[in-house]
């Protein structure tokens, strides 16, 4: 959803109204990026549906409010008073345009389960095992005739679009010729004005994380990538279909996997360059210690992974993965990458541990637990923050404060609060 902000260009209009105070706080995330000491410790404010709790009302009101939820966010942020700030807006009010896209994947607050749960994805087989030639032939005809129309019936009528490739001169006449069709017209038609939705939904946030800009906090990211291996398993192949795959469909999934990095990595950096934010939040999903072997991870995660975050440096931006649940096996091997480029945010992996392994290659981010933060005392929040201050940040380590995955859902807000102030007792 955050590739929504690829419009947005922060910097002009912070520097214009309150170049102190963005500046500062941006400094400090570049600063660790960069594995030089921050004049604090940073500290992030990410959240999903924690300010329909924060305000009082449902997950749904969240969703389909963007003039309230803009409000509460603001109100939010102006209490805190974090460093950086995630794209609020895209992760708490895209109910209007997924529902006008028809999105089968996924179930929200209000379409599928109850008003105040959070999302649920449907993990299914998008894509069939004997489709993996289709796919890697031609990337955009399977989309348009295949993909597009299992995963939101906007989209349905497209299987009867023509095969493109291969018209030329006169067969041009002939070939155009299913445009008329009805089904194809009407599908047409609900892209149409699905796509009218979006960009409204994208207006909002581009004019709330502006907003934002001009208080003086900068947003979290530009853009949002994935990992190719997580792409086709979360997206296409499903979680029993990639696993059976890591050993019927070996050859076809490595070609598959490095077709997939070379058109990721052009999506994200367009998107990215046209946000004017160089940071780019990858969630990754099946790299944890339990999801493959040792050597299935170096053989079939890794190595378009490190693909992908090379080019995203190459190309001048900060990767920013956030590497879910426990991790502490793959430390020695994510290590491979060049110094001083990205930041890696853990969700359970020991952050002391990954200080000692990754401290002088990576800033890190994180990663006080959920269930913490959900069910503990301020006092706790309070310990565990100075935990983390006094065994990384204050022996070196460019820590960026945040919860294990941005604020639960379900937090009480003087857990939060407490959390926001011992970030501040024991910055310096």
């Amino acid at each position: 959803m955050n590739d929504i902000c690829e419009t947005l260009d922060e910097t002009p209009a912070a520097v214009a109204a309150t170049p102190s105070a963005f500046d500062t706080r941006w400094q400090r995330i570049i600063d660790c990026v960069a594995l030089k000491q921050p004049d604090r410790m940073p500290v992030a404010f990410y959240s999903t549906f924690w300010l329909a709790r924060y305000a009082g009302i449902t997950c749904r009101e969240l969703m389909y409010d963007y003039e309230k939820t803009r409000e509460i966010g603001e109100r939010a942020v102006l209490e805190f008073d974090p460093d950086v700030v995630s794209p609020l807006l895209l992760t708490a009010t895209a109910g209007p345009s997924l529902e006008a896209i028809g999105f089968k994947q996924l179930q929200w607050p209000g379409h599928g389960v109850g008003d105040d749960q959070p999302f649920q994805y449907l993990d299914r087989e998008y894509m069939k095992a004997d489709e993996y030639e289709d796919f890697i032939f031609d990337p955009t005809g399977y989309y348009l005739h295949t993909y597009l129309p299992r995963v939101a019936s906007a989209f349905e009528g497209f299987e009867d679009l023509p095969y493109l490739p291969g018209l030329y001169y006169f067969r041009l006449l002939g070939g155009i010729r299913p445009f008329a069709k009805p089904r194809v017209r009407e599908a047409l038609e609900k892209v149409i004005r699905a796509a009218e939705e979006a960009e409204r939904f994208a207006q909002h946030h581009l004019a709330f994380t502006d907003r934002l800009a001009t208080l003086g906090y900068p947003c979290t990211n530009g853009t949002t990538g994935i990992a190719p291996y997580d792409f086709i398993a979360d997206y296409f192949r499903g979680a029993t279909g990639m696993m059976k795959d890591l050993y019927r469909k070996k050859d076809q999934l490595l070609a598959l996997l490095d077709k997939v990095a070379v058109f990721l990595l052009k999506q994200i950096v367009s998107a990215a360059r046209a946000s004017g934010n160089p940071i780019v939040f990858i969630p990754v999903h099946w790299a944890p210690d339990a999801f493959m072997s040792p050597k299935q991870f170096e053989t079939f995660w890794w190595p378009s992974f490190r693909r992908l975050l090379i080019g995203l440096i190459d190309a001048g931006l900060i990767p920013m993965p956030l590497w879910e649940a426990d991790c502490t096996k793959r430390l020695e091997i994510i290590k491979d990458v060049p110094a001083g480029k990205c930041i890696y945010w853990f969700e359970r992996t020991d952050m002391v541990k990954a200080f000692e392994v990754l401290g002088d290659v990576v800033a890190l981010r994180g990663n006080l637990s959920p269930s913490m933060m959900t069910t503990g005392t301020p006092a706790e929040v309070d310990a565990a923050v100075r935990h983390l201050a006094e065994n990384v940040f204050h022996k070196g380590g460019k820590l960026i404060l945040d919860c294990a995955f941005g604020l639960p859902d379900e937090a009480p807000v003087d857990n939060v609060r407490a959390m926001f102030a011992a970030a501040r007792k024991y910055a310096g």
